[in-house]
C-alpha cells in the first residue's frame, strides 16, 4: 500500500496530478482544496496518499493533510458513497464544515454539494455520527483530527455567514500566519486578502 509520496509535481490537470518520484510517475485524483494547494509544476510536492485496488482499475488518491485523507476513508465507508462522492464532498467543504454538518445535523449544506441528494446527505449524517463517536469519547462531540484554533473555526463561521464557500475559506486561511490571532483579526486578514 502507497501511504504518501514526496516528489516533484509532473503535470496538473484538475482533479489530476502526476507526482514524479525516482523516475516514476504517479498519477493522482485529488479533491479541489487540495489540487488549488499544489505548487507549480516543477516545485516539490508532500502528498498523503489512499490507494483503492478494484478488478478494473488500481487509483491513487492524494491529500494535502492527514486529516482529509482519514475524512475520505471514513466516507468510504458510508453505503452509497463511492470515491467520487468522497472527493467532491471534500472538494466542496473543508474537514472542519463537514465535522459541523455532522454536529449540527446540517443537510442543507451537504445538498449543495453535486451528486448529494437529501436522503444521501441523511445518511451520511447519521452514519458519520456514529463512526465520529465510536473513534472518540461517545459524547457526541465530533473526534476527527483538526489543526484549526478556537478563533480560526469560529472566523471560518463568520466568512462563510457573509457568503463565502467553504473551500474559498479554507483557501483564505491557508494562506494566512494565524498564530496569536483573535477570530475579529483572522476575519479582518482574510477579507483584505480576499479584496486584495
Amino acid at each position: 500500500m502507497i501511504g504518501s509520496l514526496r516528489g516533484t509535481v509532473a503535470m496538473k490537470q484538475p482533479p489530476q496530478v502526476v507526482v514524479e518520484c525516482g523516475g516514476v510517475g504517479y498519477e493522482l485524483d485529488t479533491p479541489m482544496s487540495t489540487f488549488l494547494g499544489l505548487p507549480a509544476v516543477g516545485a516539490n510536492v508532500f502528498l498523503y496518499t489512499h490507494m483503492v485496488v478494484r478488478e478494473d482499475a488500481q487509483t491513487l488518491y492524494g491529500f494535502m493533510s492527514d486529516e482529509e485523507r482519514v475524512l475520505f476513508r471514513m466516507l468510504l465507508k458510508v453505503s452509497g458513497v463511492g470515491a467520487k462522492m468522497g472527493l467532491a464532498i471534500l472538494s466542496g467543504m473543508s474537514v472542519a464544515d463537514f465535522r459541523r454538518c455532522v454536529a449540527y445535523e446540517d443537510t442543507a449544506m451537504l445538498v449543495k454539494i453535486p451528486g448529494v441528494g437529501k436522503k444521501t446527505a441523511e445518511r451520511l449524517i447519521i452514519e458519520m455520527r456514529d463512526k465520529i463517536e465510536q473513534s472518540g469519547t461517545g459524547n457526541g462531540q465530533s473526534t476527527l483530527p483538526t489543526q484549526e484554533t478556537a478563533p480560526q473555526s469560529e472566523a471560518a463561521d463568520a466568512l462563510v455567514a457573509l457568503g463565502y464557500r467553504p473551500a474559498e475559506v479554507t483557501r483564505l486561511l491557508k494562506r494566512l500566519d494565524l498564530d496569536g490571532l483573535s477570530t475579529e483579526d483572522i476575519i479582518r486578514q482574510a477579507l483584505k486578502q480576499a479584496v486584495g
